[in-house]
C-alpha cells in the first residue's frame, strides 16, 4: 500500500509537471523556477520528516510551525539585542526547541493530555513567546548567520541541501536502525508493542524531541535564509506538513509511512503551490484550495482504511 502510494504520488507530480511545462513553457520548466520551488518546499520537508516518524507512531505534533518561529526568534534575539556569538545563539535555539518537544512529549506520555490537546495549546503558547522574542521582526543578523542559508552550492542554495541530507540520514535510519523501527511496532499495535519490550511512551516522547529539534532547524535556516526572524512564520506550515505526510503514505491510524513519502508529498504541495501563482489564483483562494486538498487525503486515509 504504502509502495503503490509512493509510486502513484511521483506520477501525479510527473504528469503535473508534463503539463505544465505544456501550458506555461516559459515559465514552469525552467532550472530557476524549479530552484524556487525546491527552496519554497525546504523547510516544510524537514518538518515533514519529523512529522512522519511520529505519524508512523500513532501521533501528531500541531506547534511545529510555533516552534519554526520560536528558534529564528531566539537566535535573532540573543545576537540582535545581546551581541551573542551566532554558534550559541543557534545552540540556544535548538536547545530551546528540543526542550519544547520535551514538555510536550512528557505532558503526553507521563500526564496522559491528548496530544492534538496539547500541541494545540502548546501552538499558541510558543507563537506567544514568538512575538515577545520577535515583535515586528528582527533584522541585522551577523553574516555568518544569514550564509547558513543564502549560500549556494552547486547554483542551489543551502536549505535545499539541507533538506536532502536530512531525507537521506532519516530514510537511513527508518531503514536500517532498530530503534527507528519501533515506530512501526508502536503505530500499528501499541499494547502489542508494549507487550514485546518496547518502551512505548519513552519512544513517543524521544519522537517528539526529534520533532522539536527539525522543526528548530528548520527555523534557524529560514531565518537565516530570509536575513530576518519574524513572529509570523511557520504559521499554516502544521497543515501543509500534515497533508504531505498523509498523501506521501502516512495514515492517522498510524503503522505506515516512509520518509520519502514525507518528501514526495511536500514536493507535490510546493508543485501545487506554483501552480497557484502561475495560474495567479487570488491568495484567498490559494488557502480554500490547499484546504480541501487536506480534507481529500485524510478521506481517502480514512476509505483506505476502511478497507483494510
Amino acid at each position: 500500500m504504502i509502495k503503490d502510494r509512493v509510486v502513484t504520488l511521483s506520477a501525479t507530480i510527473l504528469l503535473l509537471c508534463i503539463v505544465m511545462s505544456f501550458l506555461f513553457p516559459s515559465q514552469f520548466p525552467t532550472v530557476d523556477n524549479f530552484s524556487q520551488i525546491m527552496l519554497n518546499l525546504s523547510i516544510d520537508t524537514i518538518v515533514a520528516v519529523g512529522m512522519m516518524l511520529l505519524m508512523i507512531s500513532g501521533v501528531f505534533d500541531l506547534s511545529v510551525g510555533s516552534i519554526v518561529a520560536f528558534s529564528g526568534g531566539l537566535a535573532g534575539y540573543l545576537m540582535y539585542y545581546h551581541d551573542v556569538n551566532f554558534l550559541v545563539a543557534i545552540v540556544a535555539a535548538l536547545s530551546g526547541s528540543l526542550l519544547i518537544g520535551f514538555i510536550n512529549g512528557f505532558l503526553i506520555t507521563k500526564i496522559g493530555i491528548n496530544p492534538m490537546i496539547q500541541t494545540l495549546a502548546m501552538m499558541g503558547v510558543v507563537r506567544g513567546l514568538s512575538l515577545m522574542l520577535s515583535g515586528a521582526g528582527i533584522q541585522n543578523f551577523p553574516y555568518e548567520y544569514n550564509y547558513i542559508g543564502q549560500v549556494k552550492i552547486l547554483s542551489l542554495q543551502s536549505p535545499i541541501w539541507y533538506m536532502f541530507a536530512i531525507v537521506l540520514i532519516f530514510s537511513y535510519l527508518f531503514k536500517n536502525i532498530a530503534f527507528f523501527r519501533r515506530y512501526y511496532f508502536i503505530g500499528s499495535n501499541e499494547k502489542a508493542a508494549h507487550l514485546s519490550g518496547i518502551e512505548v511512551e519513552k519512544m513517543k516522547l524521544w519522537g517528539f524531541v526529534i520533532v522539536g529539534l527539525l522543526a528548530g532547524i528548520a527555523g534557524i535556516l529560514l531565518s537565516s535564509r530570509l536575513g530576518a526572524a519574524l513572529s509570523t512564520s511557520g504559521k499554516g506550515l502544521e497543515l501543509r506538513v500534515i497533508t504531505a505526510v498523509i498523501l506521501g503514505g502516512a495514515s492517522l491510524a498510524g503503522g505506515q509511512g516512509k520518509i520519502v513519502g514525507a518528501f514526495l508529498g511536500a514536493a507535490f504541495m510546493g508543485i501545487v503551490g506554483n501552480i497557484l501563482i502561475l495560474t495567479r489564483v487570488s491568495g484567498y483562494w490559494q488557502e480554500i484550495i490547499l484546504g480541501i486538498i487536506l480534507i481529500l487525503a485524510v478521506g481517502i486515509d480514512q476509505l483506505i482504511q476502511k478497507k483494510k
